[in-house]
């Protein structure tokens, strides 16, 4: 792909070198070579970028005024033109987000699967819909009257109950189960293991005899345009309505969301988090590794949850009733500011110094 195809797609401004270089992938600048693209956030990694054999170094603006010395004068640089500087050889690009304009590269440089079809091992049921260009790996179970769009992958062992909608350039990767009734939106990728759309756990307790009989379980799961779920997650259907996993949402590995949750658009779980049922995440929000919600549980849109911290069933925390700037980290259960807690840890740590003293 040509430079000069990336900087039309994602912005930025070529400062040096031909707009018609040839890009090949994204690489980091200690294994990059002739065609391949890094990133330098600061000065010290635009030394390093420079000093790598990539092609093409993308910036941040202003970092570079100490390496080029046409470097923010009035001269503009069109993208069919050059300007080198001597002794450096490489095209430079200026941005204002280098490591999301490499992200973004990344993936319009890599290199797309080829649809392969149906295998003949898959099971097909009756009514299933397959938009063109699907492709369906080795013992794959679709169930009847699901629909897939345009361009989605289901590899192998993946398990797709009936009814289920799946969008358009999805990836499903082995071995996944989506249960029947579950909507998946376009761009949404599953990786290994994760089971979608399972029971939620939800059960009521006979006083008499201490007996448990499942509440009904018969809600939908929704997960929206370019939701990523990790290996190995779970997110359970809701019980009478339905769970939300709004646009853009990422969860990593082992987490959990229970039945009847509601989350944002653009928030980030983290490894081990645990959301219990009817909880609601607003849009934003970063909840940290092992993080545990209890049910009923209302997170603001931005909150940011460190590692383990906790929020107690029916709590309601925003960064405006924990008195705090948004961006701000709470930890701790329960979950409150992290300079408090630090605060705290310090006084019980002087506390048992004194006692032990007296001792």
């Amino acid at each position: 792909m040509r430079l000069v195809e990336l900087i039309r797609e994602l912005g930025g401004e070529l400062v040096q070198g031909s707009a018609e270089a040839e890009v090949v992938r994204v690489n980091s600048a200690e294994r990059a070579g002739t065609g391949e693209l890094v990133f330098a956030e600061d000065a010290v990694a635009v030394a390093e970028a420079l000093k790598s054999g990539a092609g093409v170094v993308v910036v941040r603006v202003g970092t570079g005024a100490s390496w080029y010395p046409t470097h923010g004068n009035d001269e503009t640089v069109a993208l069919d033109g050059a300007r080198d500087v001597p002794g450096l050889g490489k095209c430079i690009v200026e941005t204002k987000q280098p490591r999301l304009w490499f992200a973004r590269a990344g993936k319009l440089l890599a290199a797309k699967l080829a649809a392969t079809g149906v295998d003949a091992s898959a099971v097909i049921g009756e009514g299933v819909v397959l938009s063109e260009g699907v492709s369906v790996e080795a013992c794959a179970v679709i169930g009847e009257n699901a629909a897939i769009g345009a361009g989605t992958r289901i590899e192998a062992g993946v398990v797709i109950g009936a009814g289920v909608r799946i969008g358009e350039e999805c990836r499903i990767y082995p071995r996944v189960v989506i249960y029947a009734g579950t909507t998946l939106g376009n761009r949404v990728v599953v990786h290994a293991g994760a089971v979608l759309g399972a029971d939620g756990f939800g059960y009521v307790r006979d006083a008499a005899t201490g007996a448990y009989t499942q509440f009904p379980q018969q809600g939908t799961l929704v997960l929206e345009d370019d939701v990523e779920v990790g290996a190995n997650s779970t997110i359970d259907r809701g019980a009478l309505e339905e769970t939300l996993i709004g646009r853009g949402t990422k969860l990593d590995n082992l987490v959990h969301v229970g039945h009847n949750c509601r989350i944002g658009e653009d928030v980030i779980l983290v490894m081990g988090t645990g959301i219990s049922g009817s909880s609601t995440v607003g849009n934003g929000a970063v909840l940290a590794g092992q993080v545990g919600i209890g049910d009923h549980v209302t997170i603001g849109p931005g909150v940011i949850l460190g590692g383990q911290a906790g929020v107690l069933s029916g709590k309601t925390l925003t960064n405006e009733s924990a008195g705090v700037k948004p961006g701000t980290v709470l930890w701790g259960t329960p979950a409150r500011p992290l300079t408090q807690v630090l605060r705290e840890i310090a006084v019980v740590s002087r506390m048992v110094k004194k006692a032990g003293k007296r001792e």
